[in-house]
């Protein structure tokens, strides 16, 4: 029987500075649109706590071709701005200039050292290369109106799968749909590059139907035929992922697919998913966690975590839950919204929090090759 050789792992959890990188196509004649939105926007974004520094750079080849690149001390602080309601208010004038867009994101590895003589910095780098699988992912989650949840739930579970091959560097893997109350998250896997993937899907006729047929019924309205309309739903909906685990040791075909719901208090969303990530990682050197893999999903004060697990999830309740132990027990409840009240101190305790945190499966499927 086939194994994972090797353990997999990505976070933004390491420590590590952070460099963004942002490639621009504008439109003809919307530079001067552009320079003045940006300036707007380097005027913000110099005050966020964690903020290093930015570049804009025009191409000396292409002029309609643009490049902004920051640094950040590490990843929590950008994230945190980058999925704020400040930050979508803050780039919304950069959308009427810009035909294409493609945001990159990468931990400071190496640096050279400095031709001043001044010594380089060598804090923030992250210490070794992460291992990888050659897979992106990424969720998004939104809300529905309360009572509308099982018209919803058949609407996304009959739809006929899109193709998978995007083009001969990109194809789809794997769709999970899951609900929690009202609420809705759709994870999915990616060999290449996510963001021409997400767009052939936007494309395929039965992804349309699907999201045409859910508009009624959700509680953000929107407009799929305005691409304002449309960006503004998506950006918001935008679920990323901050930390996942493969732990290398359990062999494809005999793990299962579920996902929990953690509701964090007000602003420890990101303190919560750390938590959860730290957990992972140490069961992940575990050869005897029935745990596969984990992959944490956050924005603002909303968690979900995803796993793969090798026989019933309840057998080690609060393995699965992500809290090894009182003390990761007592952190978890002082980070969830009420969750002090439920705070597991047993495993019977741990059994009835797991199954309210665990999400509704509603679909999971690989997408079709023809």
């Amino acid at each position: 029987m086939t194994t994972i050789s090797e353990r997999v792992s990505q976070s933004a959890f390491d420590g590590s500075r952070l460099r963004v990188v942002l490639l621009l196509d504008l439109h003809d004649g919307a530079q001067k649109q552009f320079l003045e939105a940006y300036e707007h926007m380097r005027n913000q974004v110099a005050s966020i706590p964690g903020h290093i520094s930015d570049q804009l750079c025009q191409s000396i080849e292409n002029p309609s071709q643009w490049l902004i690149t920051s640094e950040w001390e590490s990843a929590p602080p950008f994230l945190a701005w980058v999925n704020s309601e400040e930050h979508v208010a803050t780039v919304q004038p950069l959308h009427s200039c810009v035909r294409d867009t493609r945001s990159l994101r990468f931990s400071v590895l190496r640096e050279t050292a400095r031709t001043d003589g001044a010594a380089p910095v060598e804090s923030g780098l992250q210490p070794v290369p992460r291992i990888g699988d050659g897979v992106v992912r990424h969720a998004l989650t939104f809300t529905v109106k309360p009572g509308t949840e099982d018209i919803v739930a058949k609407i996304l579970a009959d739809y006929e799968s899109p193709q998978a091959r995007v083009d001969e560097n990109t194809r789809l893997r794997r769709t999970s749909l899951f609900m929690h109350g009202n609420r809705v998250v759709r994870a999915v896997e990616v060999e290449g590059d996510l963001l021409a993937a997400l767009r052939h899907v936007s494309r395929q006729p039965e992804v349309r139907a699907v999201e045409e047929a859910l508009n009624p019924y959700l509680e953000q309205d929107r407009d799929l035929s305005d691409p304002d309309s449309a960006r503004m739903f998506f950006t918001r909906a935008a679920l990323p992922t901050v930390h996942h685990v493969t732990a290398g040791h359990h062999a494809p075909g005999d793990v299962q697919r579920h996902a929990l719901f953690y509701q964090a208090k007000e602003g420890c969303g990101m303190a919560l998913a750390r938590l959860l990530a730290g957990q992972d990682e140490e069961t992940a050197d575990d050869a005897g966690s029935p745990v596969a893999s984990s992959t944490i999903f956050q924005r603002d004060d909303v968690v979900v975590r995803l796993l793969e697990v090798s026989g019933p999830l309840g057998a080690q309740p609060a393995l699965a839950l992500g809290i090894g132990g009182p003390r990761k027990a007592a952190m978890l409840g002082r980070l969830l919204d009420g969750g002090a009240n439920g705070l597991p101190s047993n495993d019977q305790e741990a059994a009835r929090f797991l199954a309210q945190a665990e999400m509704k499966l509603i679909t999971d499927r690989r997408a079709t090759e023809a």
